[in-house]
């Protein structure tokens, strides 16, 4: 039994049970040293949704209450290929977001950050007004684009959440937050029983393409579009955080999200995460960058469509479209000029594609799953070389996290996500975890000591994907 008091007091009359947490927790295929984590977390949680809301609404009842753990997510390989329709090799970790929510009388959205008390209040509403530059965003964007998809009545609610990712690290904090913000109002309000959710929804990873669009702010079938967040990104977030299995990588391709195959994690190996400290915030000029990497696809599938004539929606369906696609790509690069990209950007930015997507990824996940982790190692130094050079979505101190770990004994590493600061994972022996992680830590420190003293260093095996408690 845990210590741990997960209690509501009475001005909400909601109690929650804090070992059928942890064993809810465990047997979705967590940690027991993570599930108990979590567990204290949940508490602090709902000591916040304790204070956050003034009364009870009307009729609320222990049956209301929503807990959700929502992960983050490693991207193993696939660097920017989601939103070109390509693939990537995904895990989550075992760390996250815990959220709980109750449902209010009126249509008030109030939301509370668990580790700081940071608040915001909005109205349920398709006519909302988001604010950009701040947190608030994600939970806005995400009731707005709700009340717009989902007419009619709607309940608000009050919402608690604590993270323990690192900030801004690249492992899709703000994609966990979406998810979880959407789950709980789409619990509070029974989204499953309509016929649009059943319809388009009801599979994962239809739901997990569909939280993309709200971020992004495209239409998902006849669920219309919105403003989104402003980041042009892609799926692949959302499909680790709803899709992903405990102990597992799972290969997913997208545009639409589907899965093409499982890798079981070597026996005796497990994830280690080095955050940088140079914050991933795609806020700003952050932003700006990351986008551009997302302009550069369009524009190489623009410029194919009117050359060719053809109307292939994504870059891989266009590289996919013939033997030669490659080729013929390339020639109109260097033939035809664009407004507003050179060909230079452009040609880096479709062999970084073709290299990671089309070579490295398979012959990466027939490796792994061969066991053969020295030529897995290698093509993830390749990997990353790609990002380096030709997507150019690297900062100094991603390039050299990712060379370090390979110096202090890692079978491979990487920078992940969106790029322009954030992460690192290594893939590393279980048994020797801690002390990798002191030496990789110590190394960066000596390095970088500014940055080192806002990174944080840790192991995770890959984790389940969100659990509905």
């Amino acid at each position: 039994m845990s210590g741990a008091n997960l209690s509501l007091n009475l001005t909400t009359n909601v109690a929650a049970d804090a070992t059928a947490i942890y064993d809810r927790l465990v047997k979705s295929g967590m940690s027991t040293g993570e599930a108990r984590a979590k567990e204290k977390l949940f508490a602090k949680v709902l000591a916040q949704l304790d204070r956050l809301a003034d009364a009870a609404p009307q009729g609320t009842a222990s049956a209301d209450l929503y807990l959700a753990f929502v992960p983050g997510r490693i991207e193993v390989l696939g660097k920017h290929t989601d939103y070109a329709g390509g693939k990537s090799l995904l895990a989550t970790v075992e760390r996250g977001f815990c959220i709980a929510a109750l449902p209010r009388s009126d249509e008030t959205i109030r939301i509370a950050d668990a580790s700081t008390g940071a608040q915001a209040a909005f109205e349920f509403s398709p006519d909302l007004v988001v604010s950009a530059g701040h947190w608030s965003n994600y939970p806005m964007t995400v009731a707005r684009r709700v009340a717009r998809n989902f007419p009619g009545p709607r309940r608000g609610a009050d919402i608690a959440f604590y993270s323990d990712l690192p900030l801004a690290a690249g492992m899709s904090s703000s994609s966990a937050l979406i998810v979880g913000i959407f789950k709980a109002l789409a619990h509070i309000n029974r989204l499953a029983e309509c016929e649009a959710y059943q319809t388009h929804l009801g599979a994962p990873e239809a739901l997990a393409g569909y939280l993309a669009t709200i971020e992004n702010g495209k239409s998902f079938g006849p669920l219309g579009g919105d403003r989104g967040v402003g980041t042009f990104g892609g799926s692949e977030d959302h499909t680790a955080i709803c899709c992903c299995r405990p102990g597992h990588l799972e290969l997913y391709a997208f545009c639409p999200v589907r899965r093409e195959g499982t890798i079981v994690l070597p026996a005796g190996y497990t994830l280690a995460v080095g955050a940088s400290g140079v914050l991933a915030e795609k806020t700003g000029e952050a932003m700006a960058k990351y986008n551009r990497a997302s302009r550069l696809v369009s524009a190489l599938l623009d410029l194919w469509q009117r050359a060719t004539g053809r109307e292939d929606l994504c870059l891989a369906d266009a590289v996919h479209s013939a033997a030669d696609a490659p080729d013929v790509l390339r020639q109109i690069i260097a033939d035809e000029p664009h407004e507003e990209f050179d060909a230079r950007s452009l040609s880096n930015r479709l062999e970084q594609f073709l290299g990671e997507n089309e070579r490295i990824i398979p012959a990466a996940t027939e490796a792994l799953a061969e066991g053969g982790i020295d030529r897995f190692g290698s093509l993830v130094d390749e990997s990353q070389h790609l990002a380096a050079q030709l997507l150019e979505n690297q900062v100094p101190q991603t390039i050299r996290l990712a060379r370090l770990a390979r110096e202090c004994g890692a079978q491979a590493a990487s920078a992940f996500g969106a790029g322009f600061g954030g992460s690192v994972w290594a893939l590393v022996k279980a048994a020797k975890a801690e002390d990798f992680l002191a030496a990789w830590a110590a190394c960066y420190r000596e390095e970088f000591p500014a940055e080192a003293e806002r990174s944080s260093f840790f192991s995770s095996a890959p984790g389940p994907s969100l659990i509905e408690l």
